[in-house]
């Protein structure tokens, strides 16, 4: 029997299948008439769409450079879906998509600390309200998918888009990522809009950290470790919409990769949605990877290995005509890719005549000051504090208080790649590069695909002015601290840039009748100008960058009482900060509210409750270093002393994954064990043993202590946030069902094998506080593709 949408792709001939599996960019609607809406100095017509794409089109890139006004960005939005339909079969509309990992991307988007901030609050319902805020503010104005959030698990942090992600752990990663889906989808799937996970699959831990390279990882680890917080997404979130990664595995492209897109994506992670390239992937196929000879055997290799969409326009399906009409490439197959798309826009209410397979609920306006608030909420459980000698918290009045360091007084250097701020920055950076205006820099779009590595000399005024002006009422550190405590004295010393830039002498006798001085220090992430991290942007040594290290270690060893702030969306190299600091703390792309954050936690208006999502190495040497590293590799081992690096005295991480101190002191106990053939389930008692109020973040760990293949020295099984009073308790309930214990056996099954595992509780992967051995029974899941 044939559905309504096998009815409505067999009234489609097949330039408009071709179309449906398409994208379009404002670029390509160049206008060629006044009154069309500018960005920079480049003008596009929405209704040139006729023009450009006379069968239709399936997809809507970067729709929201039409315009900077996000007023006008609705009407235009409007515009364009109208003009597509006299082109579009059956008057169907297009799929519109914008980015989302810290607030919609868009210049007037609501902005909150990025994805790696978000994990550090432990708490998945940090994500959920930064996907509610933007799935609303998107489908206000016309956006039907969010390419958010990345599901990539990040263990290279030479890697520059660490920030991005929610970390190193497939749990960590899973509970934010499920979080961040179910805020942007709503209840049932019911929102209007849509989520896509990325980067599918192991695209964080490329060779060398470098951006797009070959990912070296066995069919197992990629199975039992990566894909889990796809797995999980899809089977407890609704994920419907998938996009690749620019990787190859063992050779094989990310994107033309049947085993990856057909065996494991739709075979055993049961995925049954829309799968879309990240944007100029299948033209790698022909321009990077060499695996196709034409913008056709391109295409059809990503569409035959189970692609359905090309992204951001049309350079490579464009070819795909000729191969089906001579017998290359079959339409079944395309026609398979254009259903995908189809049953989206079915589900979104693209398609006249043809009733929305789910409804979606009333639009929930934002009001007035709600982004604001819950971006203040978010920022308040993300701070994290990494040492603390017990200088911390300060209090106004009490003592001279010196501010140095060159993040002192910054607002851009909060906020990362995918956001309000560095979206704001592109047309300004495209201009300069197709003008001629950087020097050595030859204009020509063939610079483009290179661009985000592309320098821009003495931007940073102009990026610094674009923040300010996009969030004129977010505050500095510096300001932020001096609104609390106005004798705070503030000293420009170091810098983002340059080495040397302070003569000693003259800083130590500037602060030299400080009691304590604050160094604001950290590293600028984003896509253009001279960013150390961001899309494109791998580090050999992931470490402050200029002499700010310099600077902190210069106070330290003079004897200054130093707290030093560091503004980062990723681990860096810090030992060096470590020792010369009575404090350090972390800022991790905080968004708008992060000089108020870093400002109230330090004088202990808000308790410090965020917890690393990632691990601190102490050395460059140590990379990749993560705390659930294979039993008999890395730093750790449940019974033997392990090989360490005989140049570092220590191996062990500087500060280990989910560490965070408080004002105050836990302790924690396992009180009660309960297991079935389904279920493990645990209680602890957490007591607040200080005299402040805190946050404790209780993290059971399991370790498998007899399994046919080798296992994790820890895995993640359960967290929790519990607030407490001094001298408190509570008893903490924490749960995982067996299967989250399953791996690939040598046979090919899949489940948890019969035997001994070890229960771990403690306030981060090196502070175990209690442990328990118990008998677990097998439990069989499936058989996996390999």
């Amino acid at each position: 029997m044939m559905t309504d949408l096998n009815k409505v792709l067999s009234r489609m001939d097949l330039d408009q299948k071709i179309g449906q599996i398409q994208g379009i960019v404002p670029m390509d609607m160049t206008a060629q008439s006044t009154g069309s809406n500018v960005l920079g100095d480049v003008m596009y017509d929405v209704e040139a769409v006729a023009k450009v794409r006379p069968h239709g089109v399936g997809h809507l890139s970067l729709g929201g450079q039409l315009t900077a006004d996000i007023g006008i960005l609705r009407r235009e939005l409007v515009r364009f879906q109208e003009a597509a339909r006299q082109v579009s079969p059956m008057g169907i509309g297009v799929l519109v998509h914008a980015e989302g990992i810290s607030g919609l991307v868009h210049p007037q988007g609501h902005q909150f600390a990025t994805s790696w901030g978000q994990a550090a609050s432990w708490n998945p319902q940090v994500p959920w309200t930064v996907g509610d805020i933007a799935a609303r503010q998107s489908r206000e104005i016309g956006i039907h998918l969010l390419f958010s959030p990345v599901l990539d698990l990040a263990r290279d942090i030479r890697w520059g888009r660490v920030h991005e992600t929610y970390g190193e752990d497939p749990e960590l990663v899973t509970r934010m990522g499920v979080g961040f889906i179910r805020g942007v989808q709503g209840v049932e799937g019911r929102s209007g809009v849509l989520a896509a996970g990325k980067h599918f699959l192991g695209y964080g831990v490329s060779l060398a950290g470098l951006n797009q390279a070959t990912t070296q990882l066995g069919k197992r680890e990629l199975t039992d470790v990566y894909a889990e917080p796809f797995r999980r997404a899809i089977t407890e979130a609704g994920l419907s919409i998938v996009m690749n990664s620019y990787n190859d595995l063992d050779g094989i492209p990310a994107v033309s990769n049947a085993w990856l897109l057909q065996d494991l994506l739709r075979g055993q992670l049961g995925f049954e949605g829309l799968v879309v390239s990240d944007y100029g992937a299948i033209s790698m196929l022909l321009t990077s990877y060499l695996t196709a000879a034409t913008p056709g055997d391109a295409a059809a290799q990503a569409i035959t290995a189970g692609m359905d969409v090309e992204l951001p326009s049309a350079a490579m399906t464009s070819g795909l005509r000729p191969l089906i009409e001579n017998g290359t490439f079959s339409e079944e197959t395309l026609d398979r890719a254009v259903l995908n798309v189809l049953t989206v826009k079915q589900r979104l209410g693209l398609i006249p005549g043809l009733a929305p397979s789910v409804s979606s609920d009333q639009q929930r306006p934002i009001s007035d000051g709600e982004p604001e608030l819950k971006a203040i909420e978010v920022a308040a459980q993300s701070v994290t504090l990494l040492a603390n000698d017990g200088i911390l918290p300060l209090h106004p009045g009490r003592q001279k208080i010196a501010v140095v360091g060159p993040a002192a007084d910054e607002l851009r250097i909060h906020f990362g790649a995918y956001s309000s701020v560095a979206d704001g920055e592109m047309p300004f950076a495209v201009r300069e590069i197709l003008t001629g205006n950087v020097p050595g820099i030859e204009a020509s779009p063939d610079v483009l695909p290179d661009m985000f590595q592309t320098r821009l000399p003495g931007v940073e005024p102009i990026f610094e002015e674009g923040a300010r002006r996009l969030h004129p009422l977010a505050a500095t550190v510096l300001g932020a601290l001096a609104a609390i405590d106005t004798d705070v004295k503030y000293h420009n010393y170091g810098s983002l840039t340059e080495q040397d830039s302070f003569i000693l002498d003259d800083l130590l006798s500037d602060v030299e009748d400080a009691d304590v001085v604050i160094a604001v220090v950290g590293e600028r992430t984003g896509w253009f100008g001279n960013h150390t991290a961001g899309e494109g942007r791998t580090v050999a040594h992931p470490q402050l960058p200029g002499d700010q290290t310099e600077l902190v270690d210069a106070l330290g060893a003079a004897g200054k009482r130093v707290i030093t702030v560091v503004i980062s969306g990723r681990p860096l190299l810090l030992e060096q900060i470590h020792t010369a600091s009575s404090a350090v703390v972390l800022a991790p792309l905080l968004g708008p509210s992060a000089g108020e954050t870093i400002a109230n936690m330090i004088f202990g208006r808000i308790s410090p409750s965020g917890r690393t999502p990632s691990t601190f190495p102490r050395s460059a040497g140590q990379i990749p270093l993560y705390h659930g590293h294979p039993i008999g590799s890395g730093y750790d081992h449940p019974h033997l002393k392990r090989y360490g690096y005989t140049d570092l005295p220590d191996s062990t991480p500087l500060y280990p994954f989910g560490h965070g101190l408080a004002y105050t002191t836990f302790d924690m106990s396992i009180t009660d064990i309960r297991i079935n053939e389904e279920r493990l389930e645990v209680d602890a008692t957490v007591r607040n043993t200080g005299t402040y109020a805190g946050t404790a973040v209780p993290q059971l760990y399991a370790r498998d202590e007899g399994a046919s293949v080798v296992r994790p020295v820890r895995q993640l099984l359960d967290f929790a946030r519990v607030e407490l009073g001094p001298g408190c308790d509570q008893v903490v309930h924490l749960s995982a069902p067996l299967s989250r214990l399953a791996y690939t056996w040598p046979d090919g099954r899949r489940g948890l094998e019969a035997g001994t595992v070890t229960l771990l509780l403690g306030s981060s992967s090196a502070a175990i506080k209690a442990t328990s051995t118990i008998e677990v029974p097998e439990v069989f899941i499936d058989r996996t593709t390999r």
